[in-house]
């Protein structure tokens, strides 16, 4: 049996998967899938693979690539998505196919505990707030225990908790082989059983950062894998121009002059004015935090010429030279300490990066990069960034698997890869032209589980009533079912105004809870919806209105959602500077930017969202898109044709009659 036939076997009715796997059935597009996997991992190549909702895409790959018997690396989006592969999904799998295979994770270093920062975090003033000391103490506990040191380990720990910069490391902070804990460190041991395994899962953070600054052992892998899969693709160029560029921060540098000013006692030993030092490097990062505020925090300023949109150019220079020289002046003091001490040796490093990254701000911008400025309430952020991936993906990671005779397989692969049939948008940002594309729809039969409704009688979005008019629909709509409704905002704006208003409406009944965004982990938050679709004793039906990372991620099956309302068409700030930067590229080729960026980009977005409301065969729902371009504009049509094909909800009067009609053939389990 050859090995296209062994893997379109494991998904037969008599399969392998069907014998072991729970719940298994066989699907024709997973089969589909799995056998143009396995031919990319025979001849080489690169393969991009939309592969709808319900096609079952996580062992589509993973079945052809553990049968390889070759050296794989898998790339997700999420920590979370990561965990699943390796806690879950991949040793299900080696033990259907009976197949032996080393698998190891790895992550980036604030997923590690340090050993050494933990020694001293109980001395950080962050850690005094009573519920830092809560957190501080179960890790504590924790950490005697652990042979993987990863966090997430720990359900109870907050992703956002403030302990945790403080008991992980960070590659300017991290002493390396100069500390005393180097032979027990988690990141060095992850690093290690990385390298010696036949399947690491890794993550798309960590595999651009270390592509830009190979730092964490994903670059070591890259020569010696056979196959690299990268799941959850449409994220990687949102992701990776963020790693392929350079960043500077005040934070960064308040942060190095406090670590500056423990090293008093070293410092005496060679100037007597560090103390001075100290408050200069201070007083010159507050200077230019306020230059860049100027009274209007929490804006994200576009950077056109040598200095930042709206900032004068002289007055920045002044800023950045200033700062440049009291780094220079540490640089020299640091340089004749380094040898005495490994945290001297860290500063010195810290400095020279932050000295190189000025001097990068303080030039031109190069043709096909941007800038912008992030103008935050605690920090102002500097950036420097690729347009897209597509160079350093062409010229740094693909490019011999593009060339004749390469037997390099590189697969990607997402449930919303693009709008059109040939996935130009992705396809063109990811540099991968020439790729092999296949399309695999969704088994769902929309037509007859899905319902759309485009309300005639809403607001323009621009209109100031849209908001409120979209959370009376919402209110009226969840009364009826009892909840199950997810609303997914363009805006956080838009997100903490639709949230008042239903609060307000449902606070005298008290019959259904309204989650917000932000108040709670997102784990947490989708858990309380699942659960409040539960019947009897005190539990509430649940509406979550959220915007950002609930478009996507976000997976509810059975009766539990039944209602997802998208306010607005999602398209892209118009203020962005990135989305500006590209806009001008668009325009420079001789093409209009709303067609061939913000329309295609908008039909992407709201083919994610949509995809929230069915997940298995039995789910039934209506989507509601509050947004009337959708049907009365011309390329409202363009992007309603990247959605599946639903029934269609024409009055209010057959919409409530619909949503009644769910309630009646609920399914939910209420136990």
């Amino acid at each position: 049996m050859s090995f296209r036939e062994a893997v379109a076997q494991a998904f037969a009715p008599d399969g392998a998967l069907a014998r072991c796997v729970e719940a298994f059935s066989p699907r024709p597009g997973q089969t589909t899938m799995a056998t143009a996997v396995a031919a990319t991992l025979e001849d080489g190549g690169v393969l991009v693979v939309e592969a709808g909702t319900g096609v079952g895409k996580t062992f589509a790959y993973l079945v052809p690539a553990l049968l390889s018997g070759e050296r794989v690396l898998l790339s997700t989006a999420t920590k979370t998505l990561q965990d699943q592969l390796f806690g879950r999904d991949i040793p299900r799998l080696l033990a259907a196919l009976g197949v032996p295979a080393r698998i190891a994770l790895l992550k980036g270093r604030s997923s590690y505990l340090c050993n050494y920062r933990l020694e001293s975090a109980r001395h950080d003033l962050r850690a005094m707030h009573p519920m830092a000391q809560e957190d501080l103490a179960h890790i504590e506990v924790w950490a005697t225990g652990t042979s993987r040191g990863d966090l997430a380990e720990l359900p109870q720990l907050d992703e956002r908790s403030p302990v945790i910069p403080l008991v992980t490391s960070t590659r300017e902070n991290c002493l390396g082989s100069r500390c005393a804990h180097v032979q027990s460190c988690h990141v060095n041991q992850a690093r290690r059983e990385a390298l010696a395994a036949d399947v690491v899962v890794v993550n798309h953070h960590l595999f651009f950062a270390d592509l830009n600054i190979r730092e964490s052992g994903v670059a070591e892998l890259l020569p010696s894998v056979r196959c690299v899969v990268f799941d959850e693709a449409h994220q990687l160029n949102g992701i990776g121009v963020q790693f392929l560029g350079r960043q500077i921060s005040t934070a960064q540098l308040d942060a190095l002059g406090r670590d500056l000013a423990r090293q008093g006692p070293s410092l005496a030993l060679v100037a007597e004015n560090w103390p001075e030092m100290v408050t200069q490097l201070t007083r010159e990062t507050a200077s230019l935090r306020e230059l860049c505020t100027n009274g209007s925090p929490d804006i994200r300023a576009p950077w056109i010429d040598e200095a930042p949109v709206g900032l004068d150019r002289s007055a920045w220079c002044r800023a950045l030279d200033a700062l440049q020289l009291i780094l220079q002046q540490w640089d020299l003091m640091l340089g004749s300490l380094e040898e005495q001490a490994p945290d001297i040796h860290g500063l010195r490093e810290r400095t020279s990066t932050l000295i190189q990254a000025l001097q990068l701000f303080n030039g031109p911008i190069e043709p096909g990069w941007v800038r912008w400025m992030d103008v935050g309430r605690q920090q102002v952020r500097l950036v420097h960034s690729p347009l897209d991936v597509g160079p350093a993906m062409r010229s740094r990671v693909i490019g011999q698997a593009m060339e004749n005779g390469s037997r390099k397989s590189w697969i990607f692969t997402s449930a919303t890869l693009g709008h059109d049939a040939s996935l130009s948008t992705f396809v063109q940002s990811c540099g991968l032209n020439g790729a092999q594309v296949l399309q695999v729809p969704s088994p769902f039969d929309y037509a007859h589980q899905a319902w759309q409704y485009v309300p005639s009688h809403m607001p323009k979005p621009a209109d100031a009533r849209h908001s409120g008019s979209v959370a009376e629909l919402v209110a009226h709509a969840a009364t009826v079912l009892g909840g199950r409704t997810l609303v997914l905002t363009t805006t956080l704006r838009a997100m903490r105004d639709i949230a008042a208003v239903l609060r307000q409406h449902f606070s005298a009944s008290g019959t259904l809870e309204v989650l917000l965004q932000g108040e709670a982990p997102k784990r947490e938050l989708t858990e309380r919806f699942i659960q409040g679709a539960g019947q009897g004793g005190d539990r509430k039906g649940c509406v979550l209105v959220a915007s950002a990372s609930f478009w996507e991620g976000v997976d509810v099956p059975g009766d539990a959602l039944q209602l997802v309302v998208i306010d607005k068409l999602p398209f892209a700030p118009p203020d962005d500077p990135l989305v500006q930067a590209r806009a001008r590229q668009i325009e420079a080729a001789g093409k209009r930017p709303f067609a061939h960026l913000h329309v295609p980009e908008a039909a992407i977005a709201l083919k994610q969202g949509a995809g929230r409301l069915i997940r298995r065969e039995t789910d039934r729902g209506i989507l509601v898109v509050c947004d009337v371009r959708l049907t009365h504009m011309g390329y409202g049509r363009r992007i309603q044709a990247a959605l599946p094909a639903m029934q269609s909800i024409t009055t209010q009067g057959q919409f409530t009659q619909v949503l009644q009609g769910l309630t009646r053939f609920s399914t939910t389990d209420c136990q």
